[in-house]
């Protein structure tokens, strides 16, 4: 049977790209797929095939997905709670525009549950990286704690979990207000609108990350969406050719600048000058957000705007980025060590996996290039960051192609349209009418 899918996105690429995935597998079960996103993500859609819908009332671009994130309750005020009620609107008008059998929607983007759940079908949230939501003895996302091995460490993770919904409580009274507005139920707790979703997808694998207690009725490890984005693909489309000599036998890296917009450029120049100190080969993708010729690299620094990653990756030992969940995967599914630098957002929470399992170093953005240097030297050095990669690599790929995002799909659409169908006995009183 066929199904009529919404999916809704926020922000950037690296939001989009997870999505789209989950579009394309939808589609390969015949299922009919409708986007909705940003305006800058238009082209990207429609290279994917898919119909594109865009926010009119919400905000879009930075005024959506701030590039300083550094003040929480600030981002949390313009970006998540404060249009709320607009991304809520637009998407019950474009549900009542087209028949819509189930929706999925980014995890980050409260408004967008509060329209679907508005609008009384059936949806689901994606989370594109570690959990949004509090888990029990799990750290929040945006600490960079690990997995705690004693109570000291236990009783943190839980006070850590504790002023993360404090701060996200303190605009509750305003989303209470948007959801009475809509004839829904007031919330005791913000992260208790996850409660109100028939499934919530984490898109990573359990092999990645840390355990928890236990986990909601509604909760799916669905495995990484990481399908190619478009853009990357159209840059180097059959032309992709390593900058190196196979026969110079020194180790290669490859340097992965984020595709969000964080004011990286500084700490990607020091990124550069640090590996122009070690005997080294190196390709560096800058990403839509950085001017290549804003930048300096030196001779062992080959620097383009991007590269497919999943070849770049087959030529490399090492990788080094921001952390965001599909380079950290990718990474890992290629048997790569990693030294991640942070900035923010699901950064910290993929930095503190990586380390935590023995796959890779990391530091803060601020570090030195004498810093990096030195942390490279170890994952060249040291063979047991490549075998913890390697083994995690292994497991993630099971879970990919094991992953259940399309047969759960289907079942809260069925069961949606099922519920929406007039009773058997009411429909034979209607033909004999």
């Amino acid at each position: 049977m066929s199904y009529n899918f919404l999916l809704v996105s926020w922000g950037t690429l690296g939001n989009l790209s997870p999505m789209l995935t989950a579009a394309r597998r939808l589609r390969q079960n015949g299922h009919h797929i409708r986007v909705m996103a940003d305006p800058a993500m238009r082209s990207e859609v429609e290279a994917s095939g898919f119909e594109f819908v865009t926010w009119r009332r919400a905000p879009t671009g930075t005024a959506a997905d701030p590039v300083d994130v550094s003040d929480m309750s600030d981002f949390l005020r313009r970006a998540i709670f404060g249009p709320a009620a607009l991304y809520a609107a637009d998407m019950r008008d474009e549900i009542d525009r087209v028949p819509t059998d189930a929706v999925l929607v980014l995890d980050a983007l409260f408004g967008g549950a509060l329209g679907a759940e508005a609008s009384g079908v059936p949806f689901a949230l994606l989370s594109p990286h570690v959990s949004l939501r509090p888990l029990p003895g799990m750290p929040p996302v945006t600490t960079g704690l690990s997995q705690p091995k004693t109570p000291e460490q236990r009783a943190e993770i839980e006070a850590a979990n504790a002023k993360q919904a404090e701060t996200l409580n303190a605009f509750l009274p305003d989303f209470n207000r948007a959801r009475a507005d809509l004839g829904l139920r007031p919330l005791a707790d913000a992260f208790d609108l996850f409660d109100r979703a028939d499934r919530l997808f984490l898109a990573t694998s359990r092999a990645f990350d840390f355990q928890a207690d236990s986990l909601p009725a509604n909760f799916r490890y669905v495995g990484p969406l990481l399908d190619v984005p478009n853009w990357s693909k159209s840059l180097q489309k059959d032309a992709w050719k390593a900058p190196w000599s196979d026969r110079s036998g020194r180790p290669r890296a490859l340097i992965a600048c984020s595709t969000g917009a964080q004011g990286q450029r500084d700490m990607f120049q020091r990124i550069i000058d640090a590996v122009e100190t070690i005997e080294i080969d190196t390709i560096a993708t800058a990403g839509p957000n950085l001017n290549i010729a804003d930048l300096n690299a030196p001779k062992n620094v080959h620097l383009i705007r991007g590269a497919p990653h999943d070849l770049v990756m087959k030529d490399v030992s090492l990788v080094i980025s921001q952390g965001g969940h599909g380079t950290t995967t990718r990474s890992l599914l290629n048997g790569l060590p990693q030294l991640i630098l942070p900035m923010g957002r699901d950064q910290t929470a993929n930095a503190a996996r990586v380390e935590a399992k023995g796959a890779g170093l990391q530091l803060p953005p601020a570090a030195s290039a004498d810093e990096i240097a030195a942390a490279v030297n170890r994952l060249i050095a040291e063979p047991s960051f490549t075998k913890a990669a390697r083994f995690i690599g292994e497991a993630i790929r099971a879970d990919i192609d094991r992953s259940s995002l399309v047969d759960e799909m289907e079942a809260i659409a069925s069961a949606g349209r099922a519920a929406r169908q007039p009773p058997k006995k009411l429909l034979s009183l209607r033909k004999s009418a």
